[in-house]
């Protein structure tokens, strides 16, 4: 009795696990049509008395500037192209951090906040970080990196309402993002952690600051040479490759 429930809840399990991928492996060449974050914020929104619009628009990774994707790898993940989903040393760091107390420091990666804010609810629970560690897994797996930095772009939330890209440059500086310059796609990246608060259209002193830290990063990582050799590719981890498995398996 005890085995064959065990394996009809592991039949399920793996049936659930394939359809959760069908998501990902789709988007790998279809642009998003929303994310689960949007829809989070239309329901919070519901009951407001004014109308909650969402603004966005899909554009392709080759009409964003590189000063806009370096920013953003500046602001948010230096490791980006090294690392497998995960920044372990900033993982580390941060949790040596909030064991202190004080100010919770993060540490996501962009692949971390694209697999997060398109797939799963927010939140801090053990289930969803379980997810968030899943659909990070896969969507490094399935995407390549320009392909996730492409996805994060065009789903970031930049204002209220506001997400992606497109929709973030002509709201805060009225010009599409391929007419973004190098000083607006900095205060973009500066605004993100918390962009229904800071406004890069009138930034305060603090996002200033930031936003010239990130200029002044962006020049040190290489600029447009870095994004070039971050789509050379990243070659899979031992462990995802064939030839790993059939020395374990002895095949």
């Amino acid at each position: 009795m005890f085995k064959t429930v065990l394996l009809k809840v592991t039949k399920w399990l793996l049936i659930l696990m394939l359809i959760s991928l069908l998501p990902v492996i789709l988007l790998r060449w279809v642009p998003s049509p929303g994310s689960a974050l949007m829809v989070e914020r239309w329901l919070e929104h519901r009951g407001d008395n004014t109308a909650y619009r969402i603004s966005r628009q899909w554009v392709p990774y080759q009409s964003i500037p590189d000063s806009m994707k370096i920013a953003v790898i500046a602001a948010e993940d230096q490791q980006f192209a090294e690392h497998f989903g995960f920044d372990l040393a900033a993982i580390k760091a941060a949790v040596e951090h909030n064991s202190r107390g004080g100010s919770v420091r993060g540490a996501s990666t962009i692949s971390q906040q694209v697999a997060k804010n398109q797939f799963l609810w927010s939140g801090r629970s053990w289930p969803r970080k379980g997810l968030e560690v899943w659909f990070t897994l896969w969507v490094e797996v399935f995407w390549p990196k320009q392909r996730i930095l492409e996805v994060y772009l065009n789903i970031a939330e930049w204002d209220r309402g506001v997400f992606g890209v497109e929709a973030a440059a002509q709201n805060h500086f009225g010009v599409g993002a391929s007419y973004l310059s190098d000083r607006q796609a900095s205060l973009l990246a500066a605004v993100l952690p918390n962009p229904r608060e800071w406004s890069a259209a009138d930034p305060p002193a603090h996002v200033q600051r930031r936003a010239r830290w990130i200029q002044q990063q962006s020049r040190q990582l290489g600029g447009s040479h870095y994004l070039r050799e971050m789509q050379k590719g990243q070659p899979l981890p031992e462990w995802l490759t064939l030839r790993y498995w059939r020395n374990r398996l002895d095949i």
